[in-house]
């Protein structure tokens, strides 16, 4: 594996050296994603300092300062004051930008795998036909499962999608957005729903957590670019392992 081959500090310098456009601190950016993706920092390891980053790399501090200020905002980084920069092991999920557990466990250098728990085909329900805006008859793919991040239960997902989006239903494999996207009907717009609750006894039990913990559930309508609906989806969270975050502003 790369990770046993390189220092994170190689593996950061071969990627920050690699042509590209991009300015210098998100080419470091995407150098420490990569790093992380890879296994080489691992979850709970520590970055190296500012100061002792922008000397081994030869930029400066106000570079290094600028992307790991973007990293810890995305939830990839977390700042411990007195102690440094770490790899986040608590999952914080961007609630503004619309990525996929896949993508988003990538991101922090996590492995996904999914767990069926069901798959089918059948038509839309009264509740489904209303948010999809589908008429009734249509036809939809139901996919439920468990979603995992380096074999710890992390989501406990429920997803309707409308058929003709899809070749197939076996087309999704670990990435519904993957599917979705292959097929040129990967949403580019949706709307989100938190809300806290207490996990029943099956929720419990797949999660591998206790009757009435803290859990979170989300739904998501996501959308074509031309405004159709193409999912419709619930999902399950447990709380001691995700959070949510969304930037605002005035404007």
């Amino acid at each position: 594996m790369e990770s046993d081959q390189m220092t994170p500090l190689v593996h950061i310098r071969q990627h920050l050296n690699e042509t590209s456009n991009l300015p210098l601190y998100q080419r470091l950016q995407r150098a420490l994603r990569s790093s992380i993706e890879h296994h080489v920092l691992k979850p709970e390891d520590a970055l190296p300092a500012e100061r002792q980053l922008a000397a081994d790399l030869e930029i400066s501090r106000i570079t290094v300062r600028k992307a790991i200020d973007g990293l810890v905002a995305e939830g990839v980084l977390v700042r411990r004051p007195g102690s440094g920069n770490f790899i986040n092991t608590r999952i914080e999920k961007n609630f503004s930008k619309l990525t996929s557990f896949s993508e988003d466990m990538k991101a922090r250098g996590r492995t996904p795998r999914s767990v069926w728990l069901k798959r089918s085909e059948g038509t839309v329900t009264p509740d489904e036909a209303m948010r999809l805006r589908l008429s009734p008859g249509s036809k939809v793919y139901r996919f439920n499962r468990m979603r995992y991040a380096d074999d710890v239960p992390m989501c406990l997902e429920y997803a309707t999608i409308v058929a003709s989006c899809l070749p197939s239903l076996d087309a999704v494999d670990i990435s519904m957005y993957d599917a979705l996207e292959k097929a040129g009907n990967r949403p580019v717009r949706a709307l989100q729903r938190l809300s806290a609750l207490l996990l029943n006894a099956e929720q419990a039990m797949l999660l591998q957590a206790k009757e009435g913990d803290a859990g979170l559930a989300v739904e998501r309508l996501g959308f074509l670019r031309d405004g159709r609906a193409v999912e419709f989806c619930r999902s399950y969270f447990r709380g001691d392992m995700y959070d949510f975050v969304a930037e605002l502003n005035a404007s």
